[in-house]
This record gives structure tokens, C-alpha cells and sequence, in this order.
């Protein structure tokens, strides 16, 4: 490969290239450019590296770098010339560099858009898939330098980097020149590439959480020579749990050499237990975790899981970079710990003695305390998790890992998750996206309301959307977002052991009417559609409700059925009070007779849900007063609830989760005629000149830079004209044609219809006149007012369109009907740009005063297609432009023939720099 005689000058360090990346066996790696301070690292390297890897890379037998190869490979001016290090611990693993060159292959004297560029991995590191995580990360820094193909010279022998170029996605021309093969990538992006980036992240990111949750050797730091204390517990739990890997205590204070804790062997430290430890499960003070970090990395330990907690937001980063740099991942700190119930595994890194049963439900929580709740509601509901994370400050393993993880566990059914604060939106939104397509995944979140705010160390970007928009973008992408602990538990209670309705339509049955009117009260409240309910007598035996729940399911109108009941009444009522009142699960005498039809009840009641899971519609119950019967169903995977309104919206949720399936499986598009129409290059203009160069400062457009760049798109916007006197505003109105409006442009009377600062339908001059008369005088005067005059739209109503740029979400499209009642009630729809036609058409329909555009009470219907068109407009400007931070059309007036922008607004400011969307990394510490 060539290179230039001499080096340039080194420019300045980009930091912001320095990336953490997960590689293809769930280890990790840094990432970053390589320095002048790298020569002693670079020679080691290269040491280690066998002759067949250095003839691959130079065609040439190169036993050993000379000073000038040295200097030449460590310094860089970081523009024409870029070298890239992925590093574990403080040694190179592997090397990638490129050089700009011109179009005859020679380094380019002047600005172009190609380099050549060659990769080096040391031979012991071959197979994880470094050179393609180098390949990512030198690709996305070629594009910030503006160079938009890389040239490559491989040996044809050289099969595992020619299947590096290949494998990776871009587009690629390939040829063979004087003994070697020639590859020219197109570094831009392409929906192939990303896949296959997604696809690598995936597999490596569940590689990674799989090993914690599956060590075969775990060492515990921390652990008391006496009972108490949490590293004690945690070896317990693991011995007592049947673990099926091999167990070590680890305690500084015990005497040199093997000695025992707890009946399983012990060490002084992790590096002198005699076997690859492949979990370390630390608890020790805060102040000793960095030092134990450090010891276990050396050791060659995979991930460990930190209980100290009382870190300083400093010291937990450094406690994460820590254990990055030697390819650990690390749960928490301040974390409970892992379970996993597999039967080959059997593990219970968690203070918890007690092993929860198998099951096949993934639970992940931020709060220890949350996590031992859930883990005993779960146990008396009768389901078991096949995995339980709890994650504490969640400063390196988050719930994003855990959703790589399930997605595609066959172990795994169901996700639960409790969260704090979400890391990373943008990434928690794609992932849940994906894994809800094929299973549910249900979420409730703390620190919800203004002023509130999750822990200590809970590290998240600023992001400027509301917590309930935040909510309502993750409901968009699958997620069953509730709103307590209990409702989570209820959900994925339904969830966990029944098949996922169908559709709304419910049959109320049980031995009771009141209660079953109830349940039917409830059901409508939560936006399901019960049937009348079908009551038998109280006395009513096991069969008879059978046959009643298997008649329900027979009905093709019926998407699951709710069961409700109540003690059994006898006939002979005077001598069995006594008796009854007692409940079925107070033996009235020898024998216990009502524990029998208990018991018998559930068995009736499981036949018929074996029936209901075979057509694919659910059955719950709903129960007062019968003891004994939530347990014997909960043995049978059976849901029941002791009251109507727990039920139905377990169900409510579930329906919803069936209607977002649907409508995943058919996503919609970008209609091809709008990106054609768009005029990119033309607003790309106009934003270059109104963006300020300032960084971290914002800027409005005026009326005519806006009418302007909403053009490009198609958007037009109704002229208002200036009107500082009534002069002024009766050659406006004559400018325009009456009829027209007048009214005030000021801020602050902004959106405050209330102060009566519109004039509509104006008809002529001496109308105009009249009504610019009683507006200064009743608001002020008009240079405070800044009246226009605005040519009538068509009568219709008042939308809504805001679009903004969040940096931790990004750009977010939301919808409302204009005026106070729906800012008072948030009546007002999300969705993550771009906006499909689909999701459009949904946005508008989403809103609770949404029938005000249908024709609600007897009114001409609204022309909503039009309205879906803005949407998908603003959709398309805010997604192609990030330098658009707001824009707000109020108001959009939806008329039965057409949609009219009456007024305009947009906010534009620098680019925030953007993790390049074609290297994956881990999020910063």
C-alpha cells in the first residue's frame, strides 16, 4: 500500500471519535485514533502479530517496523491521513488507517473524496469481528472528512478481509490487478449496510448479556467469613440454588492460599483462583470496587455485576471506562443482580435464598426493591422468569441490552421491565420496536411527573420532551406502557399464559350478575366491547360454567371471555348460611367440601382456556371472596383478578397490543410523489444562510424565510399582511380581496382567542375600519398589537401541526386541535419522524377530539386527507433538514375541501453532532 516519505503535521485529537464497541463474541473494545504517545504500543503490537498476517497487509515479508514506519504510522493530521486502534486493556488488538489519494492512487495533493485503506488484527483477536467494527468506525470519520469511497488492495489468499469488505453492506465494485483484488466501497450508507450493522450490534450485544447470565464459573468478591452481608447472601443463593458452574468466594482478609466460605473454595483475590472466572459478582465499599474492577480484568474475567453503591457520577464512569477497557460489561453499580432459571444454568447472583420457579418471562428493573417485589408477585401469580436483571444505576448494562437479549431468546415469551430513566430513547424505541413485533413487552416507568427525578447515577441525555410524550412515542413502538406496578404485574400476568386477543369483543360469564355488571362497566371504560352478560344461578357447578365458557368461545363474535364468580350459594339457603358465609375454602366439616369444588372449578376452568387457547382468545377471572381458587389457577397458568377493573385493562392492554401488530405488519410509506415534489437542494440554501454561526444559539425565521422553505415542500402558507394602521390594513384588504380577517400578531396574544383579538369575515372597508377601531382600542395600541391582515380561509376546523428536534429522541411529529380546551386536557398526538402514510392517517385519528373531523353531530366531514398530506410534508422537511430545531403550523384550518396553513412558524439552529448512523457504539459513560 502507499504511503507518503514524511508525515504531515498531527492536527488536533478528535476526541469525539473515541467510541466503546461490543464485539462479535460480547466482549468489548475501544475505539480511537492513534497518537505519537501510541509508538510503544504500536511496536508491541505488531510483535504479536504472526509473519502470514504482516505479508497479508504488505505483500511483503516486514519482520519488524523501523522507526520511520513508527513515526509514519502514529502520526496523523487526522484529515488526509486517519489511524484507528482498537484497544483492550492498554494494548492494540488491531490497526486500520487510511490515506486520501488521488484519482491515480497517489497521495492527493489536493482535496478528494477517496483514500486507500488497510487493516492489521492481531492474530489471537482474529473471529471476533474486529476488523469489521474498525471498518464502521473508519468509514464514518472518512465521511466527516469528506471522502466518499475507499480503495482497498487485498491478497487473494487473504479470504477473511476480502469477506470483511463484502459482508459489509455498501455498495461495491471488485476486480483483480497485478495479483491482487481491487475493491472500491461507496461509504454511503445503504439500507443494506445499516442492516447489516444492526444485525451485528444485535447478535453482539445479546452474545455479551448471554455470558453474564450464563457463566460457567462465578467468583464472589466480597464475601463474609461470617453469615450477613450481601456477598455472603449472593454465595449462598448460588449454592443453595443448584447452580450448575463452579462457585469461589473471594474475601482479601482470608489467609493465603485455598481456604472455604460458605462450603464452596476461597481466594484472596480473583486472579488466584486456579480457572477462568467468567462472572464476578462484587460487593465491597464503593471506594475498594475500582481496585477489584481492575483485579478481575487482569484475571480475564468476562462481566462482572457491582452491589456497592454511594458512587459519585465521576467515579461511576470511571468505573465503567474501567471495566470497557478490558472488555467487561458491568450491571450497575447499586445493582440486586442475575437470574436465570434455566435448567442447564441455575443461577442466582441476587441476595434472594429463594430460586425462583422456570418460567418463561424476562424481567429487568432499575430498583432492587421493585425487583424483589416483582419477583414474588410473579411467584404467587404462579410464572417464573427465565431471566431477572436488576440493573441498579444501569451505568453500562441497560434495558436496551436486555431487549437485544430476548428478542430472540427462545426461553423467553414476555418482557417485563421497571425503569427509572431510559439511556438512550432513540435506540430503547427501535429495539422495543423489533422485539414487539414478536413478543410483548410491557414497561412501567418512575419519575414520571414534573419535578421528579430518577436517582442518583441514573445518567441520561437532556432531552426537551415531556415525560407523557416520551410515553406515547414508546406506545407507537410496541410497548405496553402502564401506569403502576400492579398493572404490570396484572398485564404480564394475562400475557404470560393466555394467546393474545384478537379484538375487543369480550363475554362476560360467571355465576353472578352484579359482578358481572361491574365487569361489564369496567371493560366499556377501558375501550373494550362486552357482550350482554350471561349469569348463571350462584349455585352454579363446575361444569355448568365449563359448558357456559366453551359456548362463549364457540362464538365467532367473541375475542376472549372473562369469567366472574363469586362464592357458591346453596339452594337450601336458612341451614347452609352458616356454611356458605364460611367460603369454599373453610372445610365446613371432614373432608373440606368446598376446597374440593374449588379445585374442581379450576379444572373446569382450565379445560375451557385449553379450548380458548386453541381458537386464540384468552380467558381470565374475575373473583370475590373465594379462597383458594387464585392459587389453584395460578398452578394451571390460569389469570384472575380480584377486581373487574384490574381485569379489563390487563385485557384493554392486550387488545392493544393485537391492534399494533396489525398494524406493524403492514408500516405504510412515504408517498413517492412528496419526495419528488420536495425541493431539498433549494431549502438546504436557505437554511445555510439562517442558520447561526453561534453554537448552542437558535434562531426564528421571519414570515418570508418561512413562507419560503415551507414552499420548498409544498406547504403553503395564507399570506397576512402587515396592517400598522387602518390605512395600511384597507390596502392590505384590497391587496387580498375581501372578505378577510384582521388580527393581532403580538406574542404574548398569541393563541388567546380568548381576549378577542381576531376579527373574521370582514366584508368591506368601512367593516375593516370599524373593527381595527375597537381592537386597538379594547387590547392596546398597534405597535404592542402588530395587526395583519389575512385573506378568509374556508370555514372548518382549527388543527395543530408542531414538529421538534429532541436531542435525545429526535425529531417528533405532533398533532391536536387548535384552542384551549385541548392545550388544558393534552389532547394531543406523537410520532417519531419520518411519518409514514399510515402513521399519518393515525395521528390524525389518535386524538380524543378526533370526531370533530368526522362529521361529529351531524357536520360536513373534514377533507382529512388533506391535513395527512401537511403532516407528511412537515414529516419529510424536519427529516431531511437537522438544522429545523421547531416548526409550528397554528392554525391548520381542515375544511371539508382542503387543509389552509393560516400561520407559520420555524426555529433553526447548528446541527448537534450525531453519533454517525453507520458505526454502532456503546452509550458514553
Amino acid at each position: 500500500m502507499p504511503t507518503p516519505e514524511e508525515p504531515p503535521a498531527t492536527g488536533s485529537y478528535p476526541a469525539h471519535w473515541e467510541a466503546d464497541v461490543v464485539l462479535r463474541d460480547g466482549g468489548t473494545a475501544r475505539i480511537r485514533p492513534i497518537t505519537p504517545d501510541d509508538a510503544g504500543r504500536l511496536v508491541s503490537f505488531y510483535e504479536q502479530v504472526s509473519d502470514e498476517s504482516k505479508y497479508y497487509r504488505f505483500f511483503a515479508p516486514y519482520p519488524r517496523l523501523s522507526d520511520r514506519d513508527v513515526r509514519r504510522f502514529t502520526h496523523h493530521d487526522y484529515v488526509d491521513r486517519v489511524g484507528l486502534a482498537a484497544t483492550i486493556g492498554d494494548e492494540f488488538i488491531a490497526t486500520v488507517r487510511y490515506d486520501r489519494v488521488d484519482a491515480h492512487g497517489r497521495p492527493a495533493a489536493e482535496p478528494a473524496d477517496e483514500a486507500e485503506v488497510a487493516f492489521l488484527v492481531r492474530d489471537d483477536q482474529q473471529g471476533r469481528g474486529v476488523a469489521s467494527a474498525l471498518l464502521e468506525h473508519i468509514g464514518a470519520v472518512a465521511r466527516e472528512r469528506g471522502i466518499r469511497r475507499f480503495a482497498a488492495e487485498v491478497l487473494p489468499a487473504n479470504s477473511k478481509m476480502i469477506k470483511v469488505f463484502t459482508d459489509a453492506g455498501y455498495a461495491q465494485q471488485r476486480s483483480f490487478e497485478d495479483g491482487s483484488v481491487h475493491l472500491t466501497l461507496d461509504l454511503e450508507p445503504t439500507e443494506r449496510s445499516l442492516a447489516v450493522l444492526r444485525a451485528r450490534e444485535q447478535r453482539a450485544e445479546a452474545r455479551s448479556v448471554a455470558r453474564l447470565l450464563a457463566p460457567g464459573c462465578v467468583a464472589v468478591v466480597g464475601a463474609s467469613r461470617t453469615p450477613g452481608g450481601p456477598g455472603r447472601a449472593v454465595l449462598e443463593s448460588l449454592r443453595t440454588g443448584g447452580f450448575t458452574g463452579a462457585v469461589y468466594g473471594v474475601n482479601r482478609a482470608l489467609p493465603q492460599g485455598r481456604t472455604d466460605l460458605a462450603g464452596v473454595p476461597a481466594y484472596r483475590s480473583v486472579g488466584e483462583i486456579p480457572e477462568q472466572v467468567d462472572l464476578a459478582v462484587i460487593a465491597v465499599p464503593a471506594a475498594q470496587a475500582g481496585p477489584v474492577v481492575t483485579d478481575c480484568g487482569e484475571a480475564g474475567v468476562r462481566g462482572v455485576v457491582v452491589f456497592s453503591n454511594g458512587f459519585g457520577r465521576a467515579e461511576q464512569r470511571e468505573l465503567v471506562r474501567l471495566a470497557r477497557s478490558y472488555g467487561m460489561r458491568l450491571v450497575g453499580p447499586d445493582a440486586l443482580g442475575l437470574i436465570n432459571t434455566g435448567r442447564d444454568v441455575r443461577l442466582n447472583a441476587t441476595p434472594s435464598l429463594r430460586m425462583p420457579a422456570r418460567g418463561r418471562t424476562g424481567v429487568f428493573t432499575q430498583s432492587g426493591a421493585i425487583g424483589i417485589a416483582l419477583l414474588d408477585g410473579l411467584d404467587r401469580r404462579g410464572i417464573g422468569p427465565s431471566s431477572f436483571v436488576s440493573a441498579g444505576n444501569r451505568a453500562d448494562v441497560s434495558g436496551n441490552d436486555l431487549l437485544q437479549h430476548w428478542d430472540e431468546d427462545p426461553e423467553t415469551d414476555v418482557v417485563l421491565m421497571y425503569l427509572e430513566s431510559i439511556g438512550n430513547p432513540r435506540k430503547f424505541t427501535r429495539l422495543a420496536r423489533r422485539t414487539a413485533a414478536r413478543k410483548p413487552v410491557v414497561v412501567v416507568k418512575g419519575a414520571r411527573q414534573r419535578g421528579s427525578a430518577p436517582p442518583t447515577g441514573h445518567a441520561a441525555p437532556a432531552s426537551r420532551t415531556p415525560d407523557a410524550t416520551v410515553s406515547a412515542l414508546l406506545r407507537q413502538a410496541g410497548v405496553l406502557m402502564v401506569d403502576s406496578f400492579t398493572e404490570l404485574l396484572d398485564t404480564g400476568f394475562l400475557l404470560a399464559g393466555q394467546p393474545v386477543p384478537a379484538g375487543p369483543r369480550v363475554a362476560v360469564v360467571g355465576n353472578t350478575e352484579a359482578l358481572g355488571l361491574l365487569t361489564y362497566d369496567a371493560c366499556l371504560t377501558d375501550g373494550l366491547r362486552p357482550h350482554p352478560v350471561v349469569a348463571l344461578p350462584a349455585s352454579a357447578a363446575p361444569d355448568d360454567l365449563r359448558a357456559a365458557v366453551r359456548t362463549a368461545l364457540d362464538d365467532p363474535d367473541t375475542d376472549a371471555v372473562l369469567v366472574t364468580l363469586i362464592p357458591w350459594v346453596p339452594e337450601a339457603v336458612p341451614e347452609a348460611l352458616p356454611e356458605a358465609l364460611s367460603g369454599p375454602g373453610t372445610p365446613p366439616g371432614p373432608g373440606g367440601a368446598h376446597g374440593g369444588r374449588t379445585e374442581a372449578l379450576a379444572v373446569a376452568l382450565q379445560d375451557a382456556a385449553r379450548d380458548g387457547a386453541e381458537a386464540g382468545k384468552p380467558v381470565a377471572v374475575v373473583h370475590l371472596a373465594l379462597e383458594g381458587l387464585e392459587e389453584a389457577l395460578a398452578t394451571r397458568g390460569l389469570p384472575s383478578y380480584p377486581a373487574p377493573e384490574r381485569a379489563s385493562r390487563a385485557l384493554a392492554e392486550a387488545v392493544r397490543y393485537s391492534r399494533w401488530r396489525a398494524r406493524a405488519a403492514a408500516p405504510g410509506k412515504v408517498p413517492d410523489h412528496l419526495t419528488d415534489e420536495a425541493d431539498t437542494a433549494r431549502a438546504a440554501g436557505l437554511l445555510a444562510g439562517a442558520v447561526p454561526v453561534t453554537p448552542g444559539r437558535s434562531r426564528g425565521l421571519d414570515a418570508e424565510e418561512t413562507a419560503q422553505l415551507l414552499g420548498c415542500y409544498g406547504i403553503h402558507v395564507q399570506p397576512a399582511l402587515p396592517a400598522p394602521d387602518a390605512d395600511a390594513a384597507a390596502r392590505a384588504a384590497r391587496t387580498l380581496g375581501y372578505p378577510v380577517a384582521l388580527k393581532t400578531s403580538a406574542p404574548h396574544l398569541r393563541h388567546r382567542a380568548d381576549l378577542g383579538g381576531v376579527r373574521l369575515d370582514i366584508a368591506g372597508e368601512a367593516g375593516l375600519r370599524r373593527a381595527f377601531g375597537e381592537l386597538t382600542d379594547a387590547l392596546g395600541a398597534p405597535q404592542e398589537l402588530r395587526p395583519v391582515v389575512q385573506s378568509m380561509a374556508p370555514r372548518g376546523v382549527g388543527t395543530v401541526i408542531r414538529g421538534t428536534l429532541d436531542p435525545a429522541i429526535g425529531a417528533v411529529l405532533s398533532f391536536g386541535l387548535a384552542g384551549t380546551p385541548s392545550e388544558l386536557l393534552g389532547d394531543t398526538a406523537h410520532r417519531l419522524v419520518p411519518v409514514t402514510d399510515t402513521e399519518a392517517a393515525e395521528l390524525v385519528r389518535s386524538i380524543r377530539s378526533a370526531p370533530l373531523l368526522f362529521g361529529w353531530r351531524g357536520a360536513e366531514p373534514s377533507d382529512t386527507a388533506a391535513l395527512e398530506d401537511v403532516l407528511l410534508r412537515v414529516s419529510l422537511l424536519l427529516d431531511s433538514h437537522p438544522e429545523i430545531v421547531a416548526v409550528e403550523l397554528d392554525p391548520v384550518v381542515v375544511a371539508p375541501r382542503g387543509a389552509t396553513v393560516l400561520g407559520a412558524s420555524v426555529r433553526v439552529a447548528e446541527p448537534e453532532r450525531l453519533p454517525d448512523p453507520g458505526a454502532r457504539r456503546l452509550p458514553a459513560y
